[in-house]
């Protein structure tokens, strides 16, 4: 295994403290935060879609046939765990969540947190979904959709702006200097292992 293919966008942002290794695509104006984990082995890889972030202590993982996809505009909440999935746009996981293999969560959602998405799960788009295990509860209506999903990313994406500007993160020549820059084609997030995310709760 090749550790050092990991791939990231120049416009990203990432911790010093973070930790990446393996077959890894980071895309434009992501936001990795202190401490956390993306481990892209066992023969898949992970993909992070643009402007998506993941905060301190969380950890991306894989299994052989359970790639991560996730899409654009993601918040992925302290310390969660988020295994061998698929996640679609603008979609939020709680804080402490645990998303297990072949799990597909829809655009638009809501994980509670310290919710588990017990493994081949599938979250519809637009459903808030918590508990052990997390089952759908009920869609979420338009001003959550906005409050909640996508204000996230976009505060996440202007605090990791800032602490790049302090230095606190690596970003562009400072990123270049530490990792390979030219992103590869990203793998769909319409269908993983011939499955299509939203379409059964």
């Amino acid at each position: 295994m090749d550790y050092f293919q990991v791939s990231v966008e120049e416009s990203a942002r990432i911790s010093p403290r973070a930790s990446i290794a393996g077959n890894v695509r980071i895309g434009k104006d992501c936001t990795i935060f202190d401490n956390a984990t993306i481990r892209g082995d066992y023969g898949s890889f992970i993909t992070l879609g643009d402007k998506s972030n993941l905060q301190e202590n969380c950890c991306i993982h894989v299994s052989d046939d359970a790639p991560v996809v996730i899409g654009w505009g993601v918040t992925i909440g302290h310390g969660a765990i988020i295994h061998g999935c698929t996640i679609g746009d603008e979609t939020l996981i709680g804080m402490g969540s645990i998303i297990m293999d072949h799990a597909c969560i829809g655009k638009h959602c809501v994980i509670g947190a310290g919710a588990v998405v017990t493994e081949g799960t599938v979250i519809p788009d637009g459903y808030m979904a918590y508990g052990v295990p997390a089952k759908p509860k009920r869609p979420l209506t338009e001003k959550e959709i906005q409050d909640i999903c996508i204000l996230a990313w976009q505060d996440y994406e202007t605090i990791g702006v800032d602490m790049a500007r302090q230095g606190l993160m690596y970003s562009g020549d400072s990123l270049r200097a530490h990792s390979g820059i030219a992103l590869r084609e990203p793998a769909s997030l319409d269908t993983v292992n011939g499955r299509v995310c939203g379409s059964a709760i």
